[in-house]
């Protein structure tokens, strides 16, 4: 620390998920080339885990909204319509990349559907029409979750990307609530013995009417504040880290100095918590632990303008700060700016 003993290495401990996603196999790719000329549509599924740019361009709109965005490419070629009319779950931004596409849009069916709640296309189908355009290259069409939407080609071969917006609802808030309430000794009574047979009703109806009345009771007098803050670290927990050109800042590692240049890597997720022992940072699939007393010096590197180490200076001694500028560019928090710039 400034002005004491320097941190050691080990002052910062780190905790996660180690997970790994199923192997699909590869493509037949003459296969998707024949069903191409056949009228259908190359759908790329969850394209931002894949493509760099994407990712970022996703990771941007959570920042801002801070609700999960996903994002899918449908190819489709000329004269052909893609999924028959139907409804989403979630907020979805039409980009058209390329080509041209018309989008029928229809009233919902019901207001704000969750995931739940499926399309039946039959229904969906005779909703009255709202409107109906042709998207070109370089447009954009907002469609909120519920409304019925349709799309075709003309002429050209069309290229357009989906941003799915999964948002935080009620429903999410109340299902928080419920995980509360599993340690409130009332609900975890058993309902009475032959509660489902005919002549048990009465002493159901009692026991749900009685449950349902202290629920009530429960749910007036809860803290919302720990329900508030699970929601708020669950939407940053599950946010994986966007780590391109890692491996360069890695093998770069043994040339950091009180010179080098450090700013937060774009898309970085790092929260800072308090903890009853310390500092917690959710980086999104992990979390590190760190001393409290560096908390002045994180937020200024993750907060503030790109700078070199040695800004740290009136904050922790030289050796402090490297140890700590060291492992948060590991975490994939900062980057070396390469050149100082």
């Amino acid at each position: 620390m400034k002005d004491g003993r320097p941190l050691p290495p080990g002052s910062y401990t780190r905790s996660g998920r180690v997970g790994s996603r199923p192997y699909r196999g590869a493509a037949d790719v003459a296969k998707v080339y024949r069903a191409f000329t056949d009228g259908a549509t190359i759908v790329l599924q969850s394209l931002h885990r894949s493509w760099a740019p994407l990712a970022r361009f996703c990771r941007d709109l959570e920042l801002a909204l801070t609700h999960p965005v996903q994002a899918n490419a449908y190819l489709t070629p000329a004269g052909a319509t893609g999924l028959a009319p139907h409804h989403d779950t979630h907020d979805v931004f039409v980009l058209q990349v390329h080509g041209r596409k018309h989008w029928e849009v229809r009233q919902p069916v019901m207001e704000a559907p969750l995931p739940r709640h499926h399309s039946r296309k039959e229904l969906a189908a005779r909703q009255p029409l709202l409107f109906d355009a042709e998207l070109a290259t370089g447009d954009c069409l907002y469609l909120p979750r519920g409304f019925v939407h349709a799309a075709r080609t003309q002429d050209d071969t069309s290229l357009h990307v989906t941003l799915g917006v999964h948002t935080i609802t009620g429903y999410d808030v109340l299902k928080a609530v419920l995980e509360q309430a599993a340690e409130h000794p009332a609900f975890r009574t058993a309902l009475p013995v032959g509660f489902a047979r005919h002549e048990g009703a009465d002493a159901l109806a009692d026991a749900v009417n009685e449950c349902v009345r202290e629920a009530g009771r429960w749910m007036a007098a809860l803290d919302a504040g720990p329900v508030a803050g699970e929601l708020r670290h669950g939407f940053w927990s599950r946010r994986l880290p966007l780590l391109e050109g890692q491996l360069q800042q890695l093998v770069g590692l043994d040339q950091l100095d009180d010179r080098s240049v450090v700013r937060r890597r774009p898309g970085a997720v790092c929260e800072v918590e308090l903890g009853d022992d310390g500092l917690r940072l959710v980086l999104g699939d992990r979390e590190l632990a760190v001393p409290l007393a560096v908390e002045p010096a994180i937020r200024r590197l993750v907060d503030g303008p790109p700078a070199p180490v040695a800004a740290l200076d009136d904050l922790l001694d030289a050796s402090s700060r490297l140890v700590l500028v060291r492992r948060l560019v590991v975490e994939g928090v900062l980057e070396v700016v390469p050149g100082g710039a």
